[in-house]
């Protein structure tokens, strides 16, 4: 028998919310909403199974959601919140859990540690938990010419929050002794039946996405901004050719180094690399390594977006800077744009090119070889 299984309530339509999708849907971060629910719970080493309930209508959105996670089949939701956990609840009972627990799939911001004092709670003896939070604002009643009618006094007033954990079988039975009856939450669906419900302290991060200023606020909580810096140069050498941003150009020297020499893509390698605090490229890929003997310096760009990507972090924007008196790089500049945003998995208009000179001062003044200067701005969860 399972000891604890989660149900995510997804099969809302998120009217308040003004947008064209379901908000669980809406992105955040790269990722919809109901993805970065999921996958914490999926996640999560004391939770057997992963279980949604959504609208048949969304089923296509939901499998993008869904892909690579391990999590069930879908449920079917009902016309109310209240049918929809029902629903899953009656999916859930051929495994017969020992506990559930309940959570919206509009509330992304989930943590480990949350879970796990739910969880706790349950093991020590409760049938059913719920996180809270304290009201803090003074709470009115207001009429409807809108003028208040009422100061409520908060003393004992808590927000609610989900995940909620029970007793499966005596939620199963609770919900299903409440079919005519009309609630906003399991712990009310539980009480009605004659149980007890605990609290324990919620998360002031675990935001339920409601409207549009929410989602401002989860971006926040979610991720965060971090922006790298690299810097490389390559003299010049007897040759016909240069590879920059990894494209050819014709020219009457090549530069010099141990792969390439790809002074463009070396100096974002670097900056992507160092926004994650992951070194620099040297550490990765050693000079002297006669396995990157003349490599190709895609290969270098894409394992930093790569370690990048396994950070679930998120390439935003890449400033480069080409510092030269030679070649002219005008002609070749949308076209190494294009390559590096290939290279780098983001569109083109994230990658910024320049070049610029020393106006004949120093070794590049003196056409001795080419440096280039770059700045990753990447987003990564918190």
């Amino acid at each position: 028998m399972p000891e604890c299984a989660a149900l995510v309530v997804a099969a809302g339509r998120g009217i308040r919310f003004g947008s064209e999708l379901p908000k669980q849907y809406t992105d955040l971060g790269g990722d919809p909403v109901l993805y970065h629910c999921l996958k914490t719970l999926s996640q999560h080493p004391r939770i057997d199974s992963v279980t949604t309930v959504i609208q048949e209508e969304d089923r296509c959105l939901y499998d993008q959601v869904a892909q690579g996670l391990d999590i069930q089949e879908p449920v079917q939701g009902g016309l109310t919140r209240q049918e929809s956990v029902r629903n899953g609840l009656d999916a859930l009972s051929g495994d017969n859990p020992t506990h559930v627990i309940i959570h919206d799939g509009a509330r992304p911001n989930i943590n480990a540690s949350l879970i796990d004092r739910i969880l706790d709670t349950l093991k020590n003896g409760a049938k059913g938990v719920i996180p809270t939070l304290t009201v803090s604002d003074t709470l009115q009643r207001i009429g409807a010419d809108g003028a208040i009618t009422e100061t409520i006094n908060r003393d004992g007033i808590v927000q609610a929050q989900t995940p909620q954990g029970f007793s499966f079988q005596e939620l199963l039975k609770a919900h299903s002794s409440s079919i005519e009856q009309d609630f906003t939450d399991d712990a009310s669906v539980f009480q009605s039946a004659g149980h007890q419900v605990f609290t324990i302290e919620g998360d002031p991060g675990n935001i339920k996405l409601t409207d549009q200023s929410d989602l401002v606020t989860l971006t926040s909580l979610l991720f965060e901004t971090r922006i790298g810096t690299g810097f490389d140069v390559h003299r010049f050498q007897p040759g016909k050719l240069i590879i920059l941003g990894g494209i050819s150009i014709p020219f009457e020297k090549s530069l010099a180094g141990h792969s390439d020499a790809d002074v463009i893509l070396h100096a974002i390698t670097d900056a992507i690399l160092g926004s994650i605090g992951d070194g620099d490229i040297g550490i990765h890929f050693p000079p002297g390594d006669p396995a990157h003997k003349d490599a190709a310096s895609e290969k270098f760009l894409r394992f930093a977006v790569g370690r990048l990507q396994r950070k679930q972090g998120k390439l935003l924007h890449l400033d480069i800077t080409v510092i030269c008196e030679e070649p002219k790089l005008s002609p070749y500049r949308d076209i190494m744009r294009a390559q590096i945003a290939e290279y780098a998995e983001v569109s083109i208009d994230r990658v910024n090119l320049k070049a610029t000179t020393t106006e004949g001062l120093g070794f590049m003044g003196r056409g001795e070889g080419i440096a280039c200067q770059a700045t990753a701005t990447v987003q990564v969860i918190t």
